[in-house]
C-alpha cells in the first residue's frame, strides 16, 4: 500500500487501525529523517491501531506528537526495537498503550507519568531494563499493568497499593527482588502475578515467599525465631493442603441437597447414571429440550425425599466424544459449586460414572426452567408456540437488568472473578415469574487464572465474541460487556448478529449505529412497535414525533448497547455503570422519572 493510500485513509476516520497487515517500516514507521507526512496527517485521530504486522526499526518520536490520540495507541506484535521514546509523555489524554511483544529495550521512561489518565498499560514481552519509574505514582487510574517478561530489577514499588483502581498486575518473570508489599492489589491472590522472580520475600501468606530478612545483630534469638517462623508455615501449607483436597473431593459440584436442607431431592453426593435413565424416561426424544455445543439438555423428574415427590429438573448429557466436553464437565463445576445469585441457573448435583455398556458418562443437573431460553422468545418463527411467545417492553428490559446483574456478580462478587465468556440469549434461561438466569458456564473462566491469561484457542459464538480475543488478548470482564451490549441491541431489533443481512462491513453494532438516535424507528423489533401503537394513551406516531417515554426508552436501551460494544476494551461501559442506566431506564418506562 502506498503511503498516500495510508494518509488517505487516516484522514477519512476517526480511528485508524491497520492491524494484520503486511506493512514495512518505509510505509508506516519511517526513519527519523524521513518525511512524516503521514503522521501528520494523523494528528486529528483518537485511535492508532498497527499491531500485528511486520513494522521494524525504532518508534519515531512523531508518533508520540498525535496529541489528539486518546482512546488507543497499539503497536503491538510487531518486529519495533529501541527505546520507548521519552516524547510519550505528550500523550496526556491517552487511556491505553500496548506494545508489548516487540524487541523493545532500554528503561521505562519517566515521561509516562505524566499520562495521567493512562488506565491500560502492556509492555510485556521485550527486553526492558532497570526499574519501574518512581513517576508511576502519578499513575493512580491505572486498571491493568502487564510489565512480564522483561529485565525490569529493582524493588516493587509500594505505591501500587494505593492504587483503587488497578485490578490487575502482572510483574512475572523479571528481575525483581525485596519485599512484596501486602495491601491493595496485592491482597488478592488472584489479582497480581509475580512468579519468576526469584529473589523477591514477604507479602501475602498465600504467595509461600521466604520472610524478609530481618537484620537484628544484637538479638541472639533471631535465628531461633526464624526456625519456628519457617515451621510454623510449613506447617500451615500441609494443614491447607490436607483441607483443600478434603474440600475438593467432597465438595466437587455438590449438590444442591447437601448444601440446602429445605430442598426435597435426596442429600446425596451425586446422583446415578441409572437414576437419569429413569428420570429422563431413558433419555428419549420426547423430553429433549435443547443441544448445545457440548451435549444435550432433557427434562427429567427426579424422585425426592417423600414417596410422591418429585422435582422437575434439567439434565445436562455431555456428549465426550466432542473435543472439549471434558474440559467444559470441570469446568462448569468448577465455575458453579460456590456461585450463589438469583439470576444464576443453580445447579443441582451431577453425574460422572459409566453408561450400561461400561463407557464413561457425564451429566450436570440444573433446576428447570419453565418458560425456556431468550433464544426461545426472540426468535420463535419454528416453534409451535410462536403466537403466544411475546415480550414486552418492560420484560425486555427486566431481563437485561437480570442479565446486567448476573454479570456485575461474576465480575465483581463472587469471590475470584469470573468471566462468562459464551453470553448469548440461548443461555439465558427464564423461570416461571419470567426473571432471568444466566446458564451454561462450560467455557467460563477465572478471570485472573494463569492458564486464562490469553484468548488464544479462545471458544465462542460467533456475533457475541469480543473482537480482541481474535487477536489473542486476554481474557478480561470487558468480553462479558462486548457480549451483553450485542445481547442488548438483539432483544431491542430482534436481529441475531448473525443474520443475513449483516455482510462485509456492516455488524449488528453498525447497523445500531447507522440509525442511532433519528432513525431507530426504522430497526426496531417490529413486534415491539406494535406493542407501543396499540398503547391507549396515543398513537404511536404522535409519541415517537414528541420524544414519548417509551420511544425514549428504547434509544436509551440502544445507546446502552452501543457503549458495551464498543471495539475497544477501554472505551466500554462498566457493568455497575450498566445497571444505573437501566435502573433508570426502567423507573422512566414505568413514570417514576421525567424523560
Amino acid at each position: 500500500m502506498a503511503a498516500s493510500a495510508i494518509a488517505s485513509a487516516i484522514s477519512s476516520s476517526s480511528s485508524l487501525s491497520l492491524s494484520s497487515s503486511p506493512f514495512s517500516r518505509s510505509h508506516l514507521l519511517p526513519s527519523r529523517r524521513r518525511p512524516l507526512k503521514v503522521f501528520a496527517m494523523a494528528s486529528k485521530k483518537k485511535q492508532l491501531d498497527l499491531s500485528y504486522n511486520k513494522l521494524s526499526g525504532m518508534i519515531p518520536e512523531e508518533v508520540m506528537a498525535i496529541s489528539s490520540l486518546s482512546e488507543g495507541l497499539v503497536l503491538s506484535h510487531n518486529l519495533l526495537v529501541g527505546r520507548i521514546p521519552s516524547e510519550v509523555g505528550n500523550l496526556k489524554n491517552l487511556e491505553m498503550l500496548d506494545v508489548k511483544e516487540n524487541k523493545l529495550s532500554g528503561t521505562i521512561p519517566s515521561t509516562l507519568g505524566e499520562c495521567q489518565v493512562l488506565q491500560f498499560l502492556y509492555v510485556q514481552m521485550n527486553s526492558l531494563q532497570g526499574s519501574i519509574p518512581s513517576s508511576f505514582r502519578a499513575l493512580r487510574g491505572l486498571q491493568e499493568l502487564n510489565l512480564a517478561s522483561n529485565n525490569l530489577s529493582g524493588e516493587i514499588p509500594s505505591f501500587f497499593e494505593d492504587y483503587s483502581s488497578l485490578y490487575y498486575l502482572n510483574l512475572s518473570f523479571n528481575n525483581f527482588k525485596g519485599e512484596v508489599p501486602k495491601t491493595g492489589v496485592f491482597s488478592n491472590i488472584s489479582a497480581f502475578s509475580i512468579q519468576g522472580n526469584n529473589k523477591l520475600c514477604g507479602g501475602i501468606k498465600q504467595l509461600h515467599l521466604p520472610p524478609c530478612n530481618i537484620k537484628s545483630p544484637h538479638n541472639k534469638h533471631t535465628f531461633r525465631t526464624l526456625i519456628i517462623v519457617i515451621l510454623v508455615i510449613v506447617a500451615s501449607v500441609i494443614i491447607s493442603s490436607i483441607l483443600l483436597l478434603f474440600f475438593f473431593f467432597y465438595s466437587r459440584c455438590w449438590p444442591e441437597s447437601a448444601r440446602d436442607p429445605s430442598t426435597s431431592l435426596k442429600a446425596h453426593l451425586g446422583i446415578s447414571y441409572s437414576e437419569l435413565v429413569k428420570a429422563t424416561d431413558g433419555f428419549s426424544a420426547t423430553n429433549l429440550i435443547g443441544m448445545g455445543s457440548y451435549g444435550s439438555v432433557y427434562k427429567g423428574l427426579l424422585e425426592g425425599e417423600g414417596e410422591d415427590s418429585v422435582k422437575v429438573a434439567a439434565v445436562k448429557v455431555l456428549n465426550l466424544q466432542t473435543p472439549g466436553a471434558s474440559k467444559s464437565f470441570t469446568a462448569e463445576c468448577e465455575a458453579m459449586k460456590n456461585l450463589r445469585h438469583r439470576n444464576l441457573v443453580r445447579i443441582i448435583t451431577s453425574c460422572s460414572s459409566s453408561d450400561y455398556n461400561g463407557s464413561e458418562f457425564k451429566a450436570l443437573v440444573f433446576e428447570f426452567m419453565p418458560n425456556g431460553s431468550l433464544e426461545d422468545w426472540l426468535h420463535h418463527e419454528a416453534s409451535s408456540q410462536a403466537e403466544s411467545k411475546h415480550l414486552s417492553h418492560l420484560q425486555r428490559l427486566n431481563i437485561a437488568i437480570d442479565v446486567a446483574s448476573a454479570l456485575d456478580y461474576l465480575h465483581c462478587h463472587s469471590g475470584t472473578p469470573i468471566v462468562h465468556r459464551d453470553l448469548k440469549p440461548s443461555n439465558v434461561l427464564l423461570d416461571d415469574d419470567m426473571v432471568a438466569h444466566v446458564g451454561d458456564f462450560g467455557l467460563a473462566r477465572f478471570r485472573t487464572a494463569q492458564k486464562s491469561a490469553s484468548s488464544i484457542g479462545f471458544k465462542g459464538s460467533i456475533g457475541y465474541v469480543a473482537p480482541e480475543y481474535g487477536a489473542g488478548n486476554r481474557v478480561s470482564a470487558h468480553g462479558d460487556i462486548y457480549s451483553f451490549g450485542i445481547l442488548l441491541m438483539e432483544m431491542m431489533t430482534g436481529r441475531r448478529p448473525t443474520d443475513n443481512i449483516f455482510k462485509q462491513d456492516l455488524s449488528l453494532h453498525r447497523y445500531v449505529e447507522i440509525a442511532f438516535p433519528d432513525r431507530v424507528i426504522e430497526i426496531v423489533d417490529a413486534r415491539l412497535l406494535a406493542e407501543l401503537a396499540d398503547d391507549e394513551d396515543e398513537a404511536f406516531e404522535e409519541k415517537e414525533s414528541t420524544g414519548g417515554k417509551a420511544f425514549q426508552c428504547i434509544v436509551s436501551l440502544l445507546r446502552v448497547g452501543l457503549m458495551c460494544s464498543k471495539q475497544f476494551p477501554a472505551e466500554r461501559m462498566l457493568i455497575g455503570d450498566v445497571i444505573k442506566e437501566l435502573h433508570v431506564v426502567r423507573e422512566m418506562l414505568l413514570g417514576k422519572k421525567d424523560v
